[in-house]
């Protein structure tokens, strides 16, 4: 028993103990901490401006006029034909193949001439063409670079920004240092 009553009075002076000696003291660098509490927080907020690519899209029916340019036209084979009878009138054996080849030949050039003499002709043509153009679609959003933290130590008021919100108590760190007197200079 008496060492319980013992063990309660050393934990109850050590909590008093440090009750007493106030801010905490880091073994690192000696530097003393304590803490103070918010009065106010006032988020620094400024506008950015984002701007998204957007892609639009559509169709369009293109309408042109194409001159007919006709092949191989009807013109052109009855006018080989008919060369072509015309030559195997003249000749004789070798010479008679060679005159319809070439009767052949003249025929359907003079034929297809005959067919561009007549009045040219064009075609209208209509086909879907895809279009896209890629524009630049502008917006604001608000975005908070830190935080302006009004507290109180000790009586005082201060400020500081900071990057985060630290909610109801900040940890402060003190400077204490003698100072010497205006009388003794």
């Amino acid at each position: 028993m008496k060492k319980l009553i013992s063990l309660v009075s050393l934990s109850s002076l050590l909590m008093l103990n440090l009750a007493i000696a106030g801010p905490a003291r880091d073994q690192r660098d000696g530097a003393v901490y304590d803490y103070a509490n918010v009065v106010k927080v006032v988020p620094i907020v400024r506008q950015v401006k984002i701007s998204t690519p957007t892609r639009e899209c559509w169709e369009e029916t293109v309408v042109e006029s194409v001159p007919h340019r006709p092949g191989v036209s009807g013109s052109a084979i009855v006018g080989g034909l008919v060369g072509g009878l015309l030559g195997s009138q003249f000749g004789n054996g070798g010479g008679q193949v060679a005159m319809t080849m070439l009767g052949i030949a003249v025929g359907s050039t003079v034929g297809q001439s005959a067919s561009h003499q007549g009045a040219a002709s064009a075609e209208t043509v209509s086909y879907p063409v895809k279009r896209c153009q890629t524009s630049q679609q502008v917006s604001y959003q608000d975005r908070v670079d830190g935080y302006q933290v009004t507290y109180k130590y000790h009586g005082r008021l201060y400020s500081t920004r900071m990057p985060y919100d630290p909610g109801k108590r900040v940890k402060v760190r003190v400077d204490v240092r003698p100072t010497i007197d205006e009388q003794y200079r």
